[in-house]
């Protein structure tokens, strides 16, 4: 287990849905993933690379819904920007993305 945070911690996380409408591999890379993520009229589209093409393929995220974080402070990584980060469960050492339920509008913050 990580360390105890304070729930102050916790809820300076914007964890929202979003829909990916585009997903490709990154050129020159072999462990990351391009999304195109819509997250509603608020925020609007943001690239998010995923270091995730270990494990997934590109087709594995169009159109569906995920939980992604969208106020990490923006990183590059293969010479592009990441706007957020995919949240991911760990199980048996394995990465598994989190999907949203398809109800949720896209935008919908989670708490």
């Amino acid at each position: 287990m990580k360390d105890t945070i304070t729930y102050q911690d916790f809820i300076k996380l914007d964890i929202r849905v979003g829909e990916v409408t585009e997903a490709t591999n990154v050129q020159n890379s072999t462990k990351l993933i391009r999304l195109l993520v819509d997250f509603g009229s608020d925020i609007g589209t943001r690239t998010i690379l995923a270091g995730l093409a270990k494990w997934y393929a590109p087709s594995d995220f169009e159109n569906q819904k995920f939980l992604f974080i969208v106020n990490l402070e923006p990183r590059k990584m293969a010479g592009e920007e990441s706007q957020g980060m995919t949240l991911a469960a760990d199980v048996d050492g394995l990465p598994k993305i989190v999907p949203a339920p398809n109800n949720l509008p896209n935008g919908t913050q989670i708490r």
